[in-house]
């Protein structure tokens, strides 16, 4: 088995690491967001713009769900902001390692960049466990953040992309069309603008 295999969220920082990379495959999840079918949709663009194949995995865990993400209020006295997932980036690794095992691929790469690590599961230590779980299992997939020093302006500079592939992207935490003022919403604003990308 080789290869590397991007989650592929459709946001501005999946799009950048997957023009940066190139890696051999895409993977988008529905696990059930409620913003899933805009993500499905920026991701099917973004690949096609990067010639990357795509695998969209199908999972509805929106029981499970909170927050903004889940369509409900967070977790009180838990979530440490309003779009927190409990577990969510160790849900999205075991549901892409099904399809890494499936396509012969034995690498999950994530867009994890510096500003994720405000969350337990977006900081070097979280990656370097999971690494260590994933691989353990029999399908002895790797996983890695190779963004996870870098902001995410500092990530679309390193790419060298444009508005013409983040001009795809979808980072609303609240639904499929973007209310420009959630956290999702308001960083990708800020981004693209320090980027130079937008007026």
């Amino acid at each position: 088995m080789s290869g590397q295999v991007i989650l592929l969220s459709g946001g501005v920082d999946s799009a950048a690491l997957a023009a940066l990379v190139r890696p051999d495959h895409a993977i988008a999840i529905d696990y059930g967001q409620v913003c899933a079918r805009a993500e499905i949709t920026a991701a099917e663009a973004v690949a096609a713009a990067l010639r990357l194949p795509l695998s969209i995995v199908r999972a509805d865990c929106s029981t499970l769900g909170s927050g903004d993400l889940g369509g409900r209020v967070p977790l009180a006295g838990i979530a440490p902001s309003r779009e927190w997932w409990p577990y969510r980036n160790q849900l999205l690794a075991t549901l892409a390692a099904h399809e890494a095992i499936r396509l012969g691929l034995r690498e999950l790469v994530f867009a994890t960049v510096l500003t994720d690590g405000f969350h337990a599961d977006g900081t070097p230590e979280f990656f370097r466990h999971l690494d260590t779980l994933i691989r353990y299992q029999e399908g002895r997939v790797g996983v890695s953040a190779p963004a996870i020093d870098l902001t995410s302006v500092e990530l679309v500079r390193r790419a060298g992309v444009g508005a013409d592939l983040l001009g795809w992207t979808h980072s609303c935490h609240v639904g499929n069309a973007a209310c420009g003022l959630c956290r999702g919403c308001l960083k990708r604003l800020a981004v693209l603008k320090e980027a130079g990308l937008w007026p």
